[in-house]
């Protein structure tokens, strides 16, 4: 672990079903030096996430273009990286931002992105998020 703060930024769309999920998993794991921000394409999903336990959130745009240029970490849905992904709640502006990102990014695959992956099985939503805390705990830990 590093001696800075290690900002951790998750994001969702929707109802953020899938943002809460991975914060009341990571919490548990996090140390005092890890920050962890949820930021939600709407207010829905921010108040999920809020809810599960994130200590700060913010909404919108700006929100995710501003976070993710700061992040170490990134996780979240996958059609966060893809312009007009989340059924059109994630602008061209806010994809460009969350892949073009220097933070490594641990992205959660879904069928309904339109995006399906070669060589990746298909996986429950539940393995696929199991998966995506033990990745972000190695990433954390250095591990």
């Amino acid at each position: 672990m590093r001696n800075q703060t290690y900002r951790i930024l998750v994001l969702d769309g929707q109802g953020g079903g899938v943002g809460s999920r991975l914060i009341r998993q990571l919490l548990p794991h996090l140390t005092g030096a890890c920050e962890l921000v949820c930021v939600g394409t709407n207010a829905l999903a921010t108040g999920a996430m809020l809810k599960a336990g994130g200590k700060q959130g913010a909404t919108g745009e700006n929100a995710v273009i501003y976070n993710a240029g700061r992040a170490d970490l990134i996780l979240g849905p996958i059609g966060m990286i893809v312009a007009n992904g989340i059924m059109g709640e994630v602008s061209p502006a806010m994809a460009t931002a969350v892949s073009g990102a220097q933070a490594e990014k641990i992205l959660i695959p879904s069928s309904s992105c339109g995006i399906r992956i070669a060589g990746a099985a298909a996986v429950r939503l539940e393995d696929a998020i199991q998966d995506a805390i033990q990745l972000a705990i190695q990433e954390i830990t250095g591990g």
